[in-house]
């Protein structure tokens, strides 16, 4: 008689995994943002999870898989908001200020203002190299949202790669100085953002 394969989790498990994920993942955003991720420990994550160090290897085997996936989690939010831009907004101008809102959000909320952007170089190699294909994927998306700007006669004549660079840089170094129990908020935040980065673009 064969053996029947081990049933596979309901999906009442499944979702308390996802949960227990997401907290992990959330609790070293904010470790790596208030010490930094080479000063960060697997005890000061399970500590803000008030577990032991132990209670994380049922989820990422060390500290570096926790880090390739929060990564991973802002690059899935910031690719999704591209097909939302396209799907939204035809000209380039409001695309872009779409883009910059949400990365803005992205950044100060689903990252919560950690240094990840700094951090690449802490990745194993393969995890690196995904990491900045995805990024250079995005980067491209913007070049070519600010080159359609400049041919349909929004923009100035200008070379893509400057102002973009400008936003990206912008935008990365949130995570300096951003502290989610602040003043400053997401929306108004990306609102600023979007008005004083296009501003420079756009024809008098």
């Amino acid at each position: 008689m064969a053996v029947s394969a081990a049933a596979s989790p309901s999906a009442h498990v499944r979702e308390k995994r996802r949960r227990r994920r997401a907290e992990i993942l959330h609790a070293a955003l904010r470790a790596f943002r208030d010490k930094g991720y080479h000063a960060t420990t697997l005890e000061n994550i399970a500590d803000l999870l008030g577990v032991r160090k132990t209670a994380l290897y049922h989820y990422f085997p060390d500290k570096e898989t926790i880090l390739y996936a929060c990564h991973q989690e802002g690059l899935s939010e910031v690719h999704r908001h591209v097909d939302a831009a396209q799907a939204k907004h035809a000209a380039a101008s409001a695309r872009l200020a779409y883009l910059i809102r949400e990365h803005v959000r992205v950044m100060t909320e689903t990252l919560e203002g950690s240094t990840l952007a700094f951090e690449v170089s802490a990745l194993a190699p393969a995890h690196q190299a995904e990491v900045i294909a995805a990024r250079d994927r995005y980067e491209q998306v913007l070049r070519d949202t600010i080159a359609q700007g400049v041919a349909d006669g929004e923009f100035r004549d200008v070379n893509p790669k400057v102002p973009v660079f400008a936003i990206l840089g912008a935008i990365n170094w949130i995570a300096r100085w951003y502290r989610p129990e602040g003043s400053l908020h997401a929306p108004e935040l990306g609102q600023q953002f979007a008005e004083h980065l296009i501003g420079g673009l756009t024809r008098r």
